[in-house]
């Protein structure tokens, strides 16, 4: 692949139908580790907007998970165990879960895999309107890591979590416009997955 990164056609090749056995899978949750969760709690849900679908503590392993997502407060079982399985039917959700103690150890943080050794990068949010939202995250004080108007990319932003996390935060209108701006800079096709945020910063 080179410098060229893998052609269309390469990537057609590549993907297969998947087994019938896998048409009711689905993407359930992504996990993030975080040092405090009292401030991760309340960014994900006064400044994002998410909602805590359950909270499980396991005592005798010293840790707490945190499920939330966009759902409605309305929705959520009032009875333990249909909660629990209503919990693991929602789609795209977050797990928070906090190692007791971290959030009073002042050596403790965590790798968030925007810096080397890269790996994992970020989770997206979808917006109504990016710069609206941004100009809230403004002034609620968000960290910043890529405002709209920022690099070469215009129209989308990346903020970060209490731990660092990055976080992209999209328009899906404005996402054709967006992309376009990668394949009319000459230098994009130089650009790989790898080095790819340094390229839009």
């Amino acid at each position: 692949m080179g410098d060229t990164g893998l052609s269309d056609e390469a990537a057609a090749a590549a993907c297969k139908d998947g087994d019938p056995s896998t048409k009711d899978f689905m993407m359930q949750q992504t996990m993030l580790r975080v040092k405090d969760p009292a401030k991760s709690l309340d960014f994900y849900t006064r400044i994002l907007g998410m909602t805590l679908l359950q909270k499980f503590d396991f005592p005798s392993m010293r840790f707490t998970l945190f499920f939330l997502g966009y759902e409605d407060k309305k929705e959520i079982p009032a009875d333990v165990k249909e909660r629990t399985a209503w919990t693991f039917s929602r789609r795209a959700t977050i797990e928070l879960t906090h190692n007791w103690g971290s959030e009073s150890d002042d050596s403790q943080s965590y790798h968030n895999g925007n810096s080397d050794p890269r790996g994992y990068g970020h989770i997206g949010i979808a917006v109504p309107d990016v710069y609206a939202a941004c100009k809230r995250f403004e002034e609620q004080g968000v960290t910043f890591v890529k405002k709209p108007d920022d690099g070469k990319m215009k129209g989308l932003a990346f903020i970060q979590d209490p731990d660092g996390y990055w976080i992209e935060i999209l328009s899906p209108n404005n996402m054709t416009e967006v992309v376009k701006t990668m394949f009319t800079d000459p230098l994009s096709k130089l650009i790989k997955v790898s080095v790819w945020y340094r390229f839009i910063k």
